[in-house]
């Protein structure tokens, strides 16, 4: 059974509009104003974990919750705003038909990841899933992609593949790992940085590219 690991954030799901929509519900419920919804925005956009919600409290003493209470209000309000389109749920579903495993590899909070994952429907189509926040390990470090192998109850090895929208953190992290690399486009590629296999412009795309070479 060959592998193919998959990127979560950027790559099956949108997380920058789910991110805009999560974080204007959860100021709207607590009626925070326009201030603490800017920093929310900025502080949070690339990726957000527990600890943010324990900078907020510093930045805004007003604010009364816990960041354990708005930390699992941003997870429940981003699981309800993610979205993961049918065309990708379709093509992972003819992948896993065609015989291959089906993991994830994803920087982020463990809770939250999979709380996106489920939220979507990919859960039932990943084998396994490793969130950076399971070893506080994030790509391009090869042992977050191991991880996501061994979830899937294997382990790397040549012919399998990595696809990602990120240059530094899924293509370099996967061919450090010994991957064969898929490149979602849409950030620039940076100068000096070994191109992929193969790039794409959507990731039904890339799964349309390893069925038509999964005897490759």
């Amino acid at each position: 059974m060959r592998l193919a690991i998959f990127d979560l954030d950027g790559t099956l799901v949108d997380r920058t509009s789910a991110f805009t929509d999560a974080i204007a519900t959860l100021s709207d419920d607590h009626g925070f104003g326009p201030e603490i919804e800017r920093w929310l925005l900025t502080e949070l956009a690339d990726q957000a974990d527990r600890g943010d919600f324990e900078r907020l409290r510093v930045a805004f003493p007003a604010i009364s919750e816990s960041a354990d209470h708005l930390w699992r209000v941003y997870i429940d309000r981003m699981a309800a705003s993610v979205r993961c389109r049918p065309a990708v749920l379709d093509s992972l579903a003819k992948l896993k038909e065609a015989g291959w495993s089906v993991g994830v590899a994803t920087n982020g909070a463990s809770d939250i990841q999979r709380a996106k994952a489920r939220a979507t429907g990919l859960a039932e189509l990943i084998d396994g899933i490793a969130a950076s926040g399971d070893i506080d390990v994030r790509k391009p470090d090869p042992r977050l992609f191991e991880l996501a192998a061994a979830r899937c109850g294997t382990q790397l090895t040549p012919g399998d593949w990595m696809t990602g929208d990120n240059p530094e953190t899924d293509i370099a992290g996967g061919y450090q790992a010994g991957l064969r690399a898929i490149w979602v486009r849409g950030r620039s590629w940076p100068e000096g940085l070994t191109t992929p296999h193969h790039a794409v412009d959507d990731v039904t795309d890339a799964i349309d590219y390893l069925l038509a070479h999964s005897s490759g």
